[in-house]
Parts: structure tokens; sequence; C-alpha cells
């Protein structure tokens, strides 16, 4: 089973997430740390290569993006609640500071 790193502030944001998204976020990092594929996602490489984005639609639309390049371990990037159709240059920004952190760490 993958070993998840929550990259920033990624876990306080999950925890405050509405009860039943933070059910299924944990749901889904669970598939993903059993080397299953989660129900909604999709490649994000506008961030870096092997980075994903989990869609779930629960009230409203939620992102999680994450990549599991390293060591067997799930490096979650950003979370975050989408607000408009087309993801915000914020939200891409945060997700690839962290990811190039990420790619850092492993040199």
């Amino acid at each position: 089973m993958k070993k998840v790193i929550f990259e920033g502030n990624t876990l306080d944001v999950i925890r405050y997430l509405p009860e039943d998204v933070r059910q299924r976020s944990g749901y889904e990092i669970d598939r993903i740390q059993r080397n299953l594929e989660p129900v909604d996602w999709k490649p994000f490489p506008a961030i870096g290569p092997g980075v994903r984005e989990i869609r779930i639609k629960i009230n409203g639309q939620y992102r999680i993006i994450y990549m599991t390049k390293f060591e067997n371990k799930v490096h979650v990037l950003h979370v975050f609640k989408k607000k408009t159709q087309k993801t915000r240059h914020t939200d891409i920004n945060i997700a690839k500071s962290r990811f190039n952190d990420v790619i850092r760490r492993y040199k």
C-alpha cells in the first residue's frame, strides 16, 4: 500500500471539506494507495509529468491534484473547490510549486 504525503496545507483543506466530499476524498485516495484508478480522473500535464486530477462532483466541483511518481508514495499536491469551468491560474500555480518542491526533494 502506498504511503500518502500531503503537501502544503492539503490535509487541512480536506479536513474542512463538507463531510460527504471529505469521505469521497478519502475513498479516492485509498484507491490510489491500493494501485487502483480513481473513479473520475484525468491527467494534468500542465502541472508536470505524471500529475493527475481527481474530480469529485458532490454539491459542486472539487479537485484533488496528485502524483505517484516516487518511491511508492502518493503526493497530494493541491485540493480545492472549483468555482468556474476552467481551473484558475492560482490553483495551477500552487500545484506546480508543490510539484517542483517534490521533484527537488528526490534529486
